[in-house]
Parts: structure tokens; C-alpha cells; sequence
């Protein structure tokens, strides 16, 4: 059963939980597909007036900085030994390589790092713990993670949905093309975010001696 499917089958409340939860429990370092929760379910609410948008945006704004925030408390407290602990566990997202290129992400964009790693599955995961191994000043660590989180995840359920609701009404009229051209808009809306967040890994990973994050 895809997962849109399986989310037509639980009630508003459980949606909005479940988007909460899965997204806080990704962003405090766990690998979970926040993303397609939250896109399947800002979808499902264009299509169903049960599930308001307004407070799914919240509940997965919410999710995103409350896990965080737990991410950076244990990052900060189990240190180093806990990225090592976690690449044992989890080798495909916490490997020595995936580490070294997120932490010079970190250490030449500092609190920019965490904004735009939002927007990035990978850096997603790592933002909180890592923001916290590498003792980020937390007021730093705080504006960003409050300001990426309110826009990936209130822009994310924005978009997909007056997507859905654009594609509905297209389809109506103009069968597959409006839906094929609703959906580039919103893919196209993505990617340009995307693209921006990348560029700012990419060029942190080309700096061979980054400065480290001061306090």
C-alpha cells in the first residue's frame, strides 16, 4: 500500500501525529522519509477537506524544530563517540565520508549549514547531533533551525498542496496535462530550494582547511 493510500485510511488527528513525529524523530538524526510523509500528507489535504493544510504546516514545523533541538542537546553531550556509535548503526547515512562532508559543511557555513541543510535529506538528518558535537553556539543553532524549519516544512505543505488543489481543478478540464503541468510547477518550486542547498555543501566540501564554528 503506498503511503498516500495508507493516510486516507487513519483519521485528521492521527495525520497530523504522525507527521509530527516521523519529521521530529528524522530531524533529531534518525533516518526516516519525512519528506514523503509530509508531501503524501499535504497532497491527501488538497484532496480532503478533514486534514487542514494550516495545521499540518504547523505540527510539521513543530516536529522539525522540537527534533532538532533534541538532536543538538544529545549531539552536545555525547560528543564524538556518539557519531561513531550511530555510524555503527546506521553505516548508509552515518559513514566516516557522510560525516567528514557534513562537518565541513558545518564548519566553513556554520549556522547557514543548518538552515539550508533542511532542504538536504542528508543534512537534514545530520544538523541537530552534529550541530551539537561541534558545540554550536545554541542561539545560532536556534534562529536557524526555527527559520529552516518554518520554511521547509510550512513551504513544503504550501506548495504540495495548492499543487493538489490546482491539479484537481486542471484535471477536470484538461485530463493528464493540467495534472502533468501542476506537478513540474511544484517539482520545479522544490528543486530550486534544493539546488541552492547543494551549492552551499558543494562548495563547503571543495574547502580544504575550514574554519572551525566559534563560540
Amino acid at each position: 500500500m503506498h503511503v498516500q493510500e495508507w493516510l486516507e485510511t487513519v483519521p485528521a488527528v492521527a495525520v497530523y501525529a504522525l507527521v509530527g513525529i516521523v519529521i521530529g524523530l528524522e530531524s533529531l538524526g534518525i533516518p526516516l522519509p519525512g519528506e514523503i510523509i509530509l508531501v503524501s500528507s499535504a497532497l491527501l489535504a488538497s484532496q480532503h477537506g478533514d486534514i487542514d493544510p494550516v495545521i499540518l504546516g504547523a505540527c510539521a514545523t513543530a516536529g522539525a524544530i522540537i527534533g532538532d533541538s533534541i538532536g543538538y542537546a544529545i549531539g552536545r553531550k555525547g560528543g564524538r563517540p556518539l557519531l561513531a556509535w550511530l555510524g555503527g548503526k546506521f553505516p548508509r547515512h552515518f559513514s566516516e565520508a557522510h560525516i567528514a562532508t557534513a562537518e565541513r559543511s558545518f564548519q566553513k557555513w556554520g549556522m547557514w549549514a543548518v538552515f539550508f541543510g533542511r532542504f538536504v535529506a542528508l543534512l537534514r538528518i545530520f544538523a541537530g547531533p552534529l550541530a551539537g558535537v561541534l558545540r554550536m553556539p545554541y542561539w545560532k543553532f536556534l534562529t536557524a533551525n526555527v527559520l529552516g524549519g518554518m520554511l521547509w516544512a510550512g513551504g513544503t505543505t504550501a506548495v504540495i498542496y495548492y499543487v493538489g488543489i490546482v491539479a484537481e481543478s486542471w484535471l477536470k478540464r484538461f485530463s493528464w496535462l493540467g495534472l502533468v503541468a501542476a506537478v513540474l510547477i511544484g517539482v520545479t518550486s522544490m528543486l530550486v530550494l534544493k539546488r541552492k542547498a547543494k551549492k552551499a555543501a558543494s562548495a563547503a566540501e571543495a574547502t580544504p582547511t575550514p574554519a572551525p564554528v566559534g563560540d
